[in-house]
């Protein structure tokens, strides 16, 4: 059984573990030394569970006070691309009802967006305001690009609607369900690197809503497409569509090389292009992005003492540095595209149980473990060395060093000198 006071003394226990992946966090899990229960009733004290297991399983789960689980019952409210933006609109519409709209436009940061088939009306109005405008298609429930599409036209989506079965009054046929779409504005002026265009990849990790507590990693990066960027082929998906699942498939993919740069390296671009001060300004603005979306369902996520969440946030720059949040998942691809993305995903998930802290080596005052920085605990945690490497002299006081250096292993061998300093004690 488990015993934080026992492991706070540090006595040696082992910790039994559930995995319903078998990619990199299997592999992290196992170099733990925590021991895999593969028995369908097991014991178990950490679970990292897909989302069928929270959906059919958890409520008739009992968990016991030490057990740690990787979602939150409801994550849902955050990830579904319809009620992402369902509660993104209210958290704007309360802010410039107890505020100002000076205020409430500090949201914008997500496109203008509609659920199909039940806003359809609605839709066409704007798009009828607009009609030169650029849409984009997604399923609401569909990850790697799948059945993403652009358009210019409403006789393109009449095509789609045929095809897809629903009705414009948002009544199903009796050939199969619905499947609802999200239908968005495109954002088609993207910031180009060589003439592409990227999206950058951020992880976010949530270790309670009530009161919200908000860890951010250090490292990330940046999903290049492979094909120049041009509006005149909306067709063509490895123009528009950075998901490395779309990518891989085009011909001239080279697995080696892969499609990323790490964000450090992107930071240090971006630096050499603008300068200090619009970097930071937009860094900022990511930072505003993760909070401001985390607090939208601060109020109706079910909040667990067992449960944490890893979101992998995707965020697309702009031509003139303005960051727009695309989407989060809950569900982050922790499979290896190469070597160094292995390495990256198998350092972000040791961070990840470093920080959720099974063997109880931390204090809980701690506002850095390995690459995450702990960025909000209640409110805005602010950083105490103004001069952290990476970033000299920052002209602000937050508690987030993203895409700056990340010396994890130094943290890291740091933290386990105190713990055994504190033990002797």
């Amino acid at each position: 059984m488990y015993n934080r006071n026992r492991a706070n003394r540090g006595e040696n226990r082992v910790i039994r573990f559930k995995c319903t992946l078998q990619n990199t966090i299997a592999d992290v899990l196992r170099s733990r030394g925590w021991q895999e229960v593969k028995e369908e009733s097991g014991d178990w004290d950490f679970y990292w569970a897909d989302v069928g297991w929270m959906r059919e399983v958890f409520d008739h789960c009992y968990m016991e006070e030490h057990m740690r689980l990787n979602h939150f019952r409801n994550h849902y409210e955050l990830t579904r691309k319809n009620l992402m933006a369902k509660n993104l609109k209210r958290l704007r519409k309360q802010i410039e009802r107890d505020s100002s709209k000076i205020e409430a436009a500090k949201c914008d940061f997500f496109p203008t967006t509609f659920e199909l088939p039940a806003d359809y009306h609605i839709f066409v109005e704007e798009f009828k305001r607009s009609p030169n405008s650029t849409w984009i298609m997604k399923p609401i429930a569909k990850s790697q690009g799948k059945g993403i599409f652009l358009f210019r036209k409403l006789k393109d989506i009449m095509e789609w609607k045929k095809e897809d079965s629903w009705k414009i009054d948002g009544t199903k046929d009796d050939r199969e369900p619905v499947e609802n779409y999200v239908v968005q504005r495109y954002i088609d002026n993207p910031y180009l690197i060589g003439g592409r265009k990227f999206d950058i990849r951020c992880y976010v990790l949530v270790t309670s809503y009530i009161p919200l507590k908000v860890w951010l990693y250090r490292s990330g990066f940046g999903r290049m497409s492979n094909t120049r960027y041009s509006l005149d082929s909306i067709e063509d998906t490895f123009v528009h569509l950075t998901n490395v699942a779309i990518q891989k498939t085009a011909p001239d993919y080279d697995p080696e090389k892969g499609c990323k740069w790490s964000l450090i390296q992107l930071r240090m671009y971006l630096l050499a292009k603008h300068g200090p001060e619009a970097v930071e300004t937009l860094f900022r603005g990511m930072d505003d992005i993760f909070i401001k979306s985390l607090q939208s369902t601060q109020k109706i996520m079910i909040n667990d003492k067992h449960c944490f969440e890893l979101y992998g946030y995707d965020i697309l720059i702009d031509e003139t540095l303005k960051p727009w949040l695309l989407e989060i998942n809950a569900s982050p691809s922790l499979t290896a595209s190469n070597q160094q993305d292995y390495d990256l995903k198998f350092k972000l998930l040791h961070d990840v149980l470093s920080v959720i802290d099974m063997e109880g080596k931390l204090s809980g005052k701690e506002k850095r473990v390995g690459g995450f920085d702990l960025m909000w605990n209640d409110g805005p945690v602010h950083c105490e060395d103004l001069s952290m490497e990476g970033a000299p002299n920052p002209p602000y006081t937050t508690n987030t060093m993203l895409g700056c250096f990340n010396n994890r292993e130094e943290n890291l061998t740091k933290m386990m000198r105190s713990h055994g300093s504190s033990n002797k004690a």
